[in-house]
C-alpha cells in the first residue's frame, strides 16, 4: 500500500474478498470457528491484509476458546489503535490498523500474561505469512521474533 493513502473503496472492494471488505472497512465480524486462523499452529507473522502492515506474531498466539485469532500483544503497539465502541449495547475496545484504519476486532482484558490483555481479531483482516516465507515476502527483519534465546 502507498503509505501516502489508503486505496479507495472501489479498489479495496476489487481487491478483498466480500468478508474481507465487510470486516476491514464496515467493522463487521466473522462466525467463530469457522474463520481461517482461528486454530492456526504454524510460526509466522500476521499482517494488515489491506495495508501489509505487522500486526502480530504467532509468538502471542494463544487458544482463548473464543474460536477467533487471539493474541496477547502486537508486534508494534504502534502499528494498532483502540478506541471505544459501543455497538450492539456493549462497550468494548475496538482494535484498528494505524496505516490503512482498518477494523481488527477487540481486545478484552481477559487474557494471560502480564498485562492480561486479549486481542480477539478477525481472520479476515489478516494475511498469515509463515517463519520460511518471511524473507521472501519482504518481512525478513522478523525473523528475529522466532529466535530463541537460551535464558528463555
Amino acid at each position: 500500500m502507498d503509505s501516502n493513502r489508503k486505496p479507495s473503496r472501489e479498489e479495496l472492494r476489487k481487491r478483498l474478498t466480500p468478508l474481507q471488505y465487510e470486516v476491514t472497512q464496515n467493522n463487521g465480524t466473522e462466525p467463530p470457528f469457522k474463520n481461517e486462523y482461528w486454530n492456526n499452529q504454524e510460526e509466522g507473522i500476521y499482517v494488515d491484509i489491506v495495508s501489509g502492515t505487522p500486526l502480530f506474531s504467532s509468538k502471542d498466539q494463544y487458544d482463548a476458546g473464543c474460536g477467533w485469532p487471539s493474541f496477547t500483544r502486537p508486534i508494534d503497539q504502534e502499528a494498532v489503535t483502540e478506541k471505544e465502541d459501543r455497538s450492539f449495547g456493549m462497550i468494548r475496545t475496538e482494535v484498528r490498523s494505524q496505516e490503512a484504519d482498518s477494523h481488527l476486532g477487540h481486545v478484552f482484558p481477559d487474557g494471560p500474561g502480564p498485562k492480561g490483555l486479549r486481542y480477539c481479531i478477525n481472520s479476515a483482516a489478516l494475511r498469515f505469512i509463515p517463519k520460511r516465507e518471511l524473507k521472501k515476502e519482504g518481512y525478513g527483519k522478523y525473523l528475529k521474533l522466532f529466535e530463541q534465546r537460551e535464558d528463555e
